[in-house]
């Protein structure tokens, strides 16, 4: 059976997963997931955050290439690049809610 992570590559989807790990990033995923691309303010107003938080979070996750950052004159605009966290958030979340069984998770 092929190893889940190869050795090489344990760093790195840790680091994936620390990302992910922060409820904040998580909601700020979900807002760029529906909304495709906003600005620090936009995020702002829809997540209630301050914009010194929002900010971090969107710079840590544009390091790791999880988002793209595309500046229109004084505005930055953000989205999502990594094409797979939409589905490995939703894999996680019906899990959660129960909608995954172990017979339907085993390989």
């Amino acid at each position: 059976m092929p190893s889940l992570v190869p050795p090489d590559q344990r760093d790195a989807v840790a680091q994936r997963f620390r990302l992910l790990s922060e409820p904040v990033r998580l909601e700020i995923l979900d807002v760029l997931h529906e909304q495709e691309e906003m600005t620090v303010g936009d995020l702002v107003d829809a997540t209630g955050h301050r914009q010194a938080n929002v900010s971090k979070h969107l710079s840590r996750m544009a390091d790791a290439d999880l988002l793209t950052r595309r500046r229109d004159g004084v505005h930055v605009y953000y989205s999502i690049k990594d094409p797979t966290l939409a589905a490995l958030c939703q894999l996680v979340r019906a899990r959660v809610e129960g909608n995954i069984d172990d017979e339907n998770n085993s390989a």
